[in-house]
């Protein structure tokens, strides 16, 4: 035995310490640090920065209903891969690694309960479910939410994240835009409010669709809200976009939203738009 394992041998080591991987975030906004704790009790808002996270549907059910209680709307049945698409994997396969990955059926959840006393239905898409694309099942669930509105007399709220419509399901994707901008014209003829949150991000046919359709338009801080990305549109014009271009704030200030109202702040503002929005019953 050499000097080196001797000496090695006797010190004594003390066990190394294991870690969970899950304790920090690192925030995409100033690259720092947060105790997840801390982040998710400031509602997945960096408390540095105030740079607002994206969270999942039911995160944002759990701070919007009062008491984080609220009722799942069932998810409508529709068609799966009815192009049989295929490209670098089935889209079955894609579909299937989504719902294990989040645990939903779809990209868009639809809830009802009650928001500072006021009955309201709300639908939130998730961008970790394939980007929040739109296809036939989101279609589907954003007819069903705004038939339960109508049904409960109340209005209909919709958290819009997506980066389009979904590429697997080609033109019938596309028809889904028509599909919803009737679902809101019947919300409308029956005289209940039609309540938009944009959130980062918000792009391609959503927004292109029922994002932009709302009687309120409201948007998070710093959402990303557009039709084409920024580097497409520059190419096509061939000038430079100006600073903060397609954000929130841009947006407020150019009158293409009503409001950009904080995450804190986000569920006594839509409590005040139910109250004043909804009609009091006959």
């Amino acid at each position: 035995m050499s000097w080196i394992d001797r000496v090695r041998k006797s010190i004594p080591f003390i066990a190394k310490r294991e870690t969970p991987d899950n304790l920090w975030h690192k925030c995409p906004g100033c690259g720092q640090m947060v105790f997840v704790k801390e982040y998710e009790e400031n509602q997945s808002v960096c408390p540095r920065c105030d740079h607002h996270g994206r969270i999942g549907p039911d995160a944002r059910f759990n701070q919007l209903f009062d008491g984080g209680v609220y009722t799942l709307l069932p998810m409508p049945a529709v068609r799966e891969d009815p192009l049989k698409f295929r490209d670098s994997k089935r889209y079955t396969d894609r579909i299937k690694a989504a719902r294990a990955a989040t645990g939903e059926q779809d990209a868009l959840i639809n809830a009802k309960g009650l928001i500072e006393g006021k009955k309201a239905v709300v639908g939130v898409q998730d961008f970790a479910f394939m980007g929040g694309s739109m296809g036939m099942g989101v279609g589907a669930a954003f007819v069903a939410g705004a038939e339960a509105a109508i049904a409960e007399r109340c209005a209909y709220v919709i958290f819009t994240a997506a980066g389009g419509a979904r590429m697997q399901e080609g033109i019938l994707s596309l028809m889904q835009m028509p599909k919803t901008t009737v679902a809101i014209e019947m919300l409308r003829e029956a005289g209940l409010p039609y309540i938009v949150v944009l959130t980062d991000p918000t792009t391609g046919g959503v927004t292109a669709s029922y994002a932009m359709l709302g009687d309120i338009q409201i948007a998070e801080p710093g959402a990303l809200i557009g039709f084409a990305g920024q580097r497409v549109i520059e190419q096509t014009i061939r000038e430079k976009l100006p600073p903060g271009f397609q954000r929130a704030e841009y947006l407020l200030e150019h009158g293409m939203v009503d409001m950009v109202t904080h995450r804190h702040k986000l569920r006594e503002t839509l409590a005040t738009l139910v109250d004043y929005l909804v009609p009091e019953p006959a």
